[in-house]
């Protein structure tokens, strides 16, 4: 099928990349057009380009004559970022997935952008080491993917998101021009940070083809608890005293009693309680017990009826099979989800809980809270069935409804899934007029032309 490209761009760019770089055909194009936000647009073409200087040209054509560039990884997104609502190019990372260096001594990796996050874990496991990032997709989402919407997950509560473990970047900005930022290093105080402005950017300012990586100790121990509450109340208070010890967990996640009755009914062994906390510790043999204990003894308190402890690499499954259970039990409710990853200081997690209940209430439809506590980065699920036009308008109805609420409870849009289009209208909510001002102002300065991403991120 034609595209609706200039003759001599097409020309260019198939000659740069060859037949198995320049892909044009329909069903190469729909492929590339979607990603798991269910949204989707046709590009006119998708470029894999093999290294940089390829990246760099694709960059410069395109701008010579204005086409929009959209970069992908590996398509996990939920918030339409990887869409190409404008069609243009989208710029695959599917052929620069090298594992360029792993430098053990200095706590680093250099890697391309199309490397798998569960093929980095893998290749670092003999040295001892591992990148702190784990979104549920780690399997099968990109490093560049991650960069671009700074992914965390639940190990993120101790050691941060993707902007708290890379160290630096090598980027192409939208003028076709090739910038280095950072380095192997974990201490700079040199000009101003362009690596951690760009981790989150959703490809908006610049494509990241190359990204030096912080890496962390694999821990020798893990031990895990799980604890039930009366109430979001008494889940909270617990995670102001957890979050307060000096042993920081490696994770720590919440339900509230929607998701425990869900699992109840699905007959996963869990009491009936108001929320449940799920903490991991870890570290050595010689430390771990006392760090256990003092997070047992945290998470204690007047509205704790039950905690269980885990030692073992067995227990620790079972400890943790509902967690696992949950997502796929979202399913038998209501075939469609909305899943937000909102973001409230934790004091107001119960705050939020009352007010989707109150949500789930007034527009008639099952909404299940779980997610990662110690950052407040709670997941709000709206359920509904697609094929039932006044469900659908309803879930559709109660998605502002959530942001005003999250927002009033002096929180933020998302915590590690991004913006994309699927959140970009309330961003001048988020922000007030200079700051998104000063945003722009960046953009424009990265991609003067406004060709990369177009649509994403700031509102229109």
């Amino acid at each position: 099928m034609a595209t609706s490209l200039p003759p001599t761009l097409d020309a260019e760019l198939a000659t740069l990349l060859g037949a198995d770089g320049w892909l044009t055909g329909e069903q190469m194009r729909r492929a590339h057009g979607e990603d798991d936000s269910r949204m989707s647009a046709l590009p006119d073409a998708v470029a894999v380009p093999r290294d940089r200087a390829q990246v760099a040209a694709i960059v410069r054509a395109c701008r010579a004559h204005r086409v929009p560039i959209v970069a992908r990884g590996a398509g996990t997104g939920t918030t339409g970022a990887a869409v190409p609502f404008a069609g243009g190019v989208v710029v695959s990372f599917a052929r620069m997935d090298r594992i360029v260096e792993i430098r053990p001594g200095d706590r680093c990796v250099v890697v391309e952008p199309g490397v798998l996050n569960g093929d980095l874990q893998q290749a670092l496991q003999p040295h001892g080491l591992f990148w702190p990032p784990d979104p549920t997709s780690f399997e099968r989402c990109t490093i560049g993917g991650n960069l671009a919407c700074n992914a965390g997950g639940p190990r993120a509560v101790k050691y941060g998101a993707s902007r708290d473990n890379v160290l630096g970047l090598v980027a192409v900005t939208g003028t076709g021009e090739t910038i280095r930022c950072g380095g192997p290093w974990t201490k700079d105080a040199t000009g101003y940070d362009l690596t951690h402005l760009l981790v989150g950017s959703e490809g908006t300012l610049a494509l990241i083809v190359e990204a030096t990586l912080k890496l962390a100790p694999r821990p020798r121990a893990q031990a895990g608890l799980r604890a039930f509450y009366r109430d979001a109340a008494g889940a909270a208070a617990a995670v102001a005293r957890l979050m307060a010890q000096p042993q920081v967990p490696a994770m720590l996640e919440f339900m509230d009693g929607s998701a425990i009755a869900l699992l109840r009914r699905h007959g996963i062994d869990v009491p009936d309680a108001g929320a449940m906390l799920l903490v991991e510790a870890d570290g050595d043999d010689d430390t771990l017990p006392a760090a256990l204990q003092a997070l047992a003894d945290a998470a204690d308190g007047e509205d704790l009826l039950s905690l269980d402890v885990a030692t073992d690499g067995s227990a620790r499954d079972r400890l943790w099979a509902a967690r696992r259970a949950l997502s796929p039990a979202l399913r038998t409710i209501a075939p469609g989800k909305i899943n937000e990853d909102v973001v409230v200081p934790v004091s107001r997690i119960p705050g939020l809980v009352a007010g989707v209940e109150a949500l789930a209430a007034e527009f008639v439809l099952p909404i299940v809270v779980f997610g990662h506590a110690g950052n407040g980065n709670l997941h709000v699920n709206i359920l509904y069935h697609p094929d039932d036009d006044a469900e659908t308008a309803r879930a559709q109805a109660a998605l502002p409804r959530l942001f005003e609420l999250v927002l009033a409870l002096g929180g933020t849009l998302s915590g590690e899934h991004g913006i994309g289009v699927a959140k970009r209208d309330w961003m001048d909510r988020a922000f007030d007029a200079p700051t998104l001002a000063a945003m722009r102002a960046v953009k424009a300065a990265f991609d003067p032309d406004g060709i990369l991403n177009p649509g994403k991120v700031l509102p229109l």
